[in-house]
């Protein structure tokens, strides 16, 4: 399978959170991810089963989300995305309270694959235009 295929099947199944199982089939044992986040890069280590955690968190803070794919772009082992995450503030997130207001993220990322899986990604999340709405959207719950 190409990394186009294995990259366009993770969004569809796993990171949708349609069905996060596969990530063990999607992804290496050990998958390093490169967060940045304001100038700061941080590398961590993943596994399958603790990326599927991730993705139930993120359904348990913003619901049965929408996930629209915005770009994407494959070159050899490399898959460029670019996406829009829609959902519903249902859970408590980064101190904020659920509001039951529409949130969304921008977000893309490079995945490297390697033997039909994932093993290395580096992504980058508009946190800030999250922390925004969190903030407006607990101003417009108060009044």
């Amino acid at each position: 399978m190409s990394a186009e295929k294995v990259v366009r099947q993770f969004f569809e199944k796993v990171r949708s959170g349609k069905e996060v199982e596969a990530a063990h089939y999607l992804m290496a044992d050990s998958v390093l991810a490169h967060q940045i986040t304001s100038e700061n890069e941080v590398c961590i280590e993943r596994t399958p089963a603790n990326y599927a955690e991730h993705v139930r968190e993120m359904i348990e803070v913003y619901g049965e989300f929408s996930l629209t794919i915005k770009e994407f772009i494959a070159q050899d082992d490399r898959v460029y995305v670019r996406w829009k995450q829609s959902g519903i503030h249902i859970g408590e997130v980064d101190n904020f309270t659920p509001t039951n207001k529409p949130v969304y993220e921008i977000a893309s990322a490079v995945y490297r694959v390697e033997n039909e899986k994932i093993v290395e990604y580096w992504i980058q999340i508009d946190r800030e235009g999250i922390r925004i709405q969190l903030e407006r959207n607990k101003e417009l719950s108060v009044q």
